[in-house]
């Protein structure tokens, strides 16, 4: 497999109020926040255009478990069906079922602490 990572698609932790950290980060820090958060547009070495989300969740949010982290990592990925075939192979525990929307496929493994790692084959044009 040529690549497995190809960048951070997102950096997603728990809040005590979401709203308000996506307020705060407006206010002083410039984001351009939407309900979800906020999306960073950069351009790969051939040019492409590609994203990188931040989000903050709420402090009771399941999407990490069975992590017990107040974080998680989103990477991007080039071609997810193969590189969770090849964790699986080396011994990597895959969490739930690959899930595929207009945005992207995505999939999650477990680091060798246990912390959620999402991976996403990313459908960047979706977001235009």
């Amino acid at each position: 497999m040529k690549n497995r990572v190809t960048g951070i698609g997102g950096v997603f932790f728990k809040s005590d109020d979401p709203k308000a950290s996506k307020d705060w980060y407006k206010k002083h820090l410039g984001f351009n926040t939407d309900d979800y958060g906020s999306t960073f547009w950069w351009k790969d070495k051939q040019g492409n255009d590609c994203s990188t989300q931040w989000s903050p969740f709420p402090k009771k949010t399941d999407y990490f478990e069975p992590s017990k982290k107040d974080f998680m990592f989103n990477y991007r990925v080039e071609n997810l069906v193969e590189l969770l075939a090849e964790l699986k192979k080396e011994g990597v525990t895959i969490v739930g079922e690959m899930q595929e929307f207009e945005y992207g496929k995505f999939g999650w493994i477990l680091d060798n602490e246990g912390n959620k790692i999402e991976l996403w084959e990313p459908i960047d044009a979706a977001f235009k």
